[in-house]
């Protein structure tokens, strides 16, 4: 089942040629770009590789696309520009993309980039990216007639491929650094060489990440600033003050939690930014571990949902920063959503009735079970959402205890090990249900 959906909240300056994630910064934008500086970013939490070929997590794809590019991007809009290719063509059966690619464009290291690198970027992304293997299922070879043409065969049509191939999805990586070796032990991973905007200098672990200016870069006079400064601080509240003081500029993915937002609204130099998250709208749902006894049946997982009310959770744990989410796919992708599909609507009666149809019936102490309910540890909204969840389950009689982890552990017990009754989550529909939620099923 599906919790509200979170209309993504982070305060926030585009600056230059820093990529669409949207934050917070310490000024305004008022007028003209000026030349030089540091912006100081934080994000939460610490991401366990820097480029996104292999790693799809949100912190990862704040990184990569400033180092690494991918053959087109977006607009506010969401109208595609060019990057790495300058212009494309598909063909009337939609079975070929051919992209002229850009042209005099260095790697970081001083190799030229070419066609090549094109080709085997995407099947490297085609074995080993999370949504690659689906997104890119369809491709059958990458045809390199030219150093700077690339043609994208594919069996099928995929008509949301062209969305498919910015930097934070699908990034085009030195084919002369991965060649020969394990994309996923790839040194390449943790100290990255790209065609981006910024050079990667250091990653200090636990503290930060350096990228600097670089001076190559295709177009001429950008970057505008000289560094960016990527810091790691964990504790939620630390970031608020961090941003009050202006020791951060810039903080994407809602850094702070979210009662503290109207407060930040206050300070004039902040500024609050929910735009440019449509590529990604993230929504909060329960899975439900099917081995368990209780909840491989039907009748409980429809009592939970009836048990839970999305009202309540939009009002007291987003603060109103929210929409309810009722179908499998997100109401930000408006193109898609269907709001007249049955659903399941707040009921506790009902719940009560389903589970004591399922024969489970209040012990003496109100309790009819108890299970172990395992949160995403990425920020306190997925506790907050965890504690409401635990109480609307007590309600119908079913006894939830928390378990908190750091977000390995977290990794581990749930997707590795399956150890787990039932667990939030919170993932990106992405730009296209057949990238974004047909993975989820």
């Amino acid at each position: 089942m599906t919790y509200p959906t979170r209309r993504q909240v982070t305060q926030g300056l585009l600056f230059g040629s820093i990529s669409a994630a949207i934050g917070t910064a310490g000024a305004r934008a008022t007028g003209a770009a000026r030349r030089g500086g540091t912006l100081n970013v934080v994000i939460q939490p610490e991401p366990p590789i820097l480029v996104s070929l292999t790693h799809t997590a949100g912190p990862t794809t704040r990184v990569s696309p400033k180092v690494t590019e991918g053959l087109v991007t977006f607009n506010l809009d969401f109208n595609p520009l060019p990057q790495l290719a300058t212009e494309w063509r598909k063909s009337d059966d939609g079975l070929r993309y051919t992209f002229t690619l850009r042209r005099g464009v260095k790697w970081h290291d001083g190799h030229d980039f070419t066609s090549a690198d094109v080709a085997y970027s995407i099947e490297l992304l085609k074995q080993h990216h999370p949504r690659g293997r689906g997104t890119l299922a369809s491709v059958r070879e990458v045809r390199t007639p030219e150093p700077h043409i690339a043609e994208i065969v594919l069996d099928k049509p995929a008509p949301y491929l062209l969305a498919a191939l910015t930097a934070s999805e699908s990034p085009i990586v030195p084919r002369h650094i991965y060649e020969g070796s394990d994309p996923l032990a790839n040194p390449n991973g943790r100290a990255p060489v790209g065609t981006g905007p910024f050079v990667f200098k250091e990653w200090k672990q636990g503290s930060h990440v350096l990228l600097e200016r670089n001076p190559d870069y295709w177009d001429p006079g950008k970057p505008y600033l000289d560094r960016i400064v990527i810091r790691f601080i964990a504790d939620a509240n630390a970031r608020g003050v961090a941003l009050e003081t202006g020791e951060i500029h810039f903080a994407p993915d809602t850094p702070v939690p979210l009662g503290q937002i109207e407060t930040l609204k206050a300070n004039p130099n902040l500024v609050i930014e929910t735009r440019g998250y449509d590529y990604q709208p993230v929504v909060y749902r329960l899975e439900f571990n099917l081995a368990n006894p209780y909840f491989a049946k039907p009748e409980v997982r429809r009592a939970v949902a009836h048990a839970i009310d999305r009202d309540t959770i939009a009002r007291v744990v987003f603060y109103g920063w929210s929409q309810s989410a009722p179908a499998a796919i997100s109401p930000a992708l408006k193109q898609f959503h269907n709001p007249d599909i049955p659903r399941h609507n707040f009921d506790p009666k009902k719940a009560e009735a389903l589970l004591d149809g399922a024969g489970l019936s209040r012990g003496p102490d109100g309790t009819r079970f108890k299970v172990f309910h395992d949160y995403m540890p990425y920020s306190e909204t997925y506790q907050q959402l965890a504690a409401y969840t635990r109480q609307a389950l007590a309600n119908i009689g079913i006894g939830v205890t928390l378990r908190a982890q750091d977000v390995p552990t977290w990794f581990k017990r749930t997707y590795t090990n399956r150890d787990f009754d039932f667990m939030s989550n919170g993932m990106s529909h992405s730009f296209d249900p057949s990238v974004g939620v047909q993975r989820l099923y």
